[in-house]
């Protein structure tokens, strides 16, 4: 952008403050058409308004800057940040033509506040014509930027194939994370952040043998996530790299979820993928098949100490609860959720009846049964420690919970 002339400069600092003071209006503005006129990006918004309220304030802020200060030297960083538009809007599949219509619509917005805070401020600024062209030429050079970048993401993904990315996330789970030539190469092949905070997913099949996640490549990417996906074991894996805005991911999960679905603890750097894999993996396990449900490795910590050591388990279930499980199927059910809701009541025969809608002196006759049969005493805290760990390891969680 070419400096003008000194007493256009001077007017643009007098409006300066003015129109900086509008950046938030000109932001509802901008996404309020965008909403209205761009389906792409009602999408986007109805999945990360957060951030492209964050994207669009900003991109509307260095143009006042850059337009007010006049200065040659902030044209290059908003160019780059324009090319680094184009690039994410590439991956997350908004159209080129949607993207440019944005970055115009951009332009008059600014101008229009501009115009706007030049009347408020009671003169008659023909002075203001000769920004006209500045602005206009500043933004067809944007959205050249933006066209630019949009092309070489275009590019860059045409050129991976599935099995490029099934290799970075063999690699990464098998230990290749620590050779920090692997993950640059990787990070720049797939534009995913591997170096700093990292979760893993593990989706098993659905009941109908369908994936566990629909396409959550291309979900989470649309809330500014970035992940990389494939198969393992026949369940789909995934490494997503956390940004400010990671914690949601648990949050958008179940809404793509078929199956049973892990989730890792946070690891920091690609050398602790393999470690995240495994952890995701073993909370998927613990669900019962067919479950659609997401679970992390924290929320089913008992459960992955019983499925990691079968041999152990299957003891556990024998001596816990011994003769309970040779009874009669109907006997068997009846008090196993008798022994689930009293231990989820914490003890108490009172809340346990009401859970299991019976009457206290049955659920007190039934709990004289189940010591009769098992052993063990009802007032033993070792005994309910590994009741409860037993019934886990039966998959057997009370009526209240299967049903849940």
């Amino acid at each position: 952008m070419q400096p003008f002339r000194p007493e256009i400069t001077a007017r643009l600092a007098e409006l300066a403050p003015l129109l900086l003071d509008q950046v938030d209006a000109m932001t509802d503005r901008m996404l309020e058409v965008l909403l209205r006129t761009e389906p792409a990006y009602g999408e986007l918004l109805a999945h990360g308004e957060e951030e492209m309220r964050a994207g669009t304030r900003a991109n509307l802020e260095r143009g006042m800057l850059l337009l007010i200060g006049a200065v040659s030297g902030n044209a290059r960083t908003s160019l780059r940040d324009a090319r680094d538009v184009g690039r994410r809007r590439a991956l997350q599949g908004v159209p080129l033509e949607a993207v440019l219509r944005a970055y115009r619509l951009g332009g008059q917005v600014t101008w229009e506040a501009l115009l706007e805070v030049s009347r408020r401020s009671g003169r008659d600024d023909t002075l203001l014509l000769e920004v006209a062209g500045s602005v206009w030429r500043t933004n067809d050079a944007e959205c050249s930027a933006v066209a630019e970048g949009y092309r070489e993401e275009q590019r860059r993904l045409a050129g991976i194939d599935e099995g490029a990315r099934q290799q970075v996330l063999d690699g990464l789970i098998d230990g290749r994370g620590g050779d920090p030539a692997f993950v640059r190469t990787a990070s720049e092949l797939l534009a995913v952040p591997l170096e700093g905070r990292l979760v893993a997913v593990v989706a098993l099949p659905g009941p109908d043998g369908d994936p566990g996640l629909d396409a959550p490549g291309a979900a989470l990417l649309k809330r500014g996530v970035r992940s990389v996906w494939g198969i393992r074991s026949g369940a789909q894996v995934g490494i997503v790299a956390l940004g400010p805005g990671g914690c949601e991911v648990l949050t958008w999960l179940p809404t793509m979820a078929n199956g049973p679905v892990g989730v890792s603890a946070v690891v920091v750097g690609a050398a602790a993928a393999g470690t995240a894999y495994r952890l995701a993996e073993t909370a998927a396990r613990t669900l019962p098949a067919g479950a659609c449900r997401v679970v992390t490795i924290d929320e089913r910590l008992p459960e992955a100490l019983l499925s990691n050591s079968p041999e152990i388990s299957s003891r556990l279930v024998g001596q816990s609860l011994g003769g309970l499980l040779e009874l009669p199927a109907d006997e068997r059910e009846v008090l196993l959720d008798t022994l689930a809701a009293f231990l989820d009541s914490d003890g108490s025969p009172t809340r346990a009846a009401d859970e299991l809608y019976c009457h206290r002196n049955t659920v007190m006759h039934r709990l004289r049964r189940i010591e009769s049969v098992t052993g063990r005493k009802l007032t033993d805290p070792r005994s309910r420690l590994l009741w409860q760990l037993a019934l886990l390891g039966t998959e057997h969680r009370g009526t209240t919970q299967r049903s849940a």
